[in-house]
């Protein structure tokens, strides 16, 4: 199992972050819109990119979902 990249966090904001993860995974931000703060911080953890289209899990946050 790879290493957690949310330990550092609160429980609550692990578990805040992992939805967002699910979120952008299953296209549903119109639904449930991620703040700037989400984006930027999932960014620099690299677990998304961002793209013209909206952000995209990589490899990384794939394997994150998939623990």
């Amino acid at each position: 199992m790879a290493d957690n990249p949310f330990a550092e966090f609160s429980l609550e904001r692990a578990i805040g972050l992992r939805w967002t993860l699910r979120d952008i995974q299953a296209g549903r931000l119109k639904l449930s819109p991620v703040s700037d703060e989400d984006l930027q911080l999932l960014t620099e953890l690299g677990l998304i990119e961002l793209h013209d289209d909206g952000p995209v899990l990589t490899p990384a946050g794939a394997a994150v979902l998939s623990d």
